[in-house]
């Protein structure tokens, strides 16, 4: 979905709803994203937030890359999640699963692809993976 939002996710909230760690915080989540999700309601979700949840899902709480890919690609088909990258987002996510590649490379080897356009880097593994 593309268009305005009338709000703005931080990475907090979206991971008090996917990891359910929290039960008051949680309460007032499930309540926002199911709205987003039925699409009554439009939610930003920044390529910032969307990082950094990838990094703190995998870092701190250690939930493994395919889990943690799934749980953010399954947030972005939401219907009031709005956002003009979600194809490359969603790409992304893809590589992120199925790679060891850090979380913004993935996003360029998506940007890469969607966009045909070559990618300019000194790391060897981007690039092995660029030319895939």
């Amino acid at each position: 979905m593309t268009g305005k939002a009338d709000s703005l996710p931080d990475t907090n909230v979206v991971l008090r709803y996917l990891l359910r760690d929290d039960p008051e915080q949680f309460a007032k989540v499930e309540t926002f994203f199911e709205e987003v999700r039925t699409g009554t309601r439009r939610a930003l979700f920044m390529e910032g937030v969307l990082l950094e949840c990838l990094y703190v899902l995998t870092k701190y709480y250690q939930v493994p890359r395919q889990e943690a890919a799934r749980a953010l690609s399954d947030l972005l088909l939401y219907k009031g999640i709005v956002n003009p990258n979600k194809a490359i987002l969603a790409d992304g996510l893809n590589y992120f699963a199925t790679s060891n590649l850090d979380p913004v490379d993935c996003f360029l080897l998506a940007k890469s692809r969607i966009d045909k356009l070559p990618i300019f880097s000194f790391d060897k593994a981007l690039n092995k993976a660029s030319r895939k």
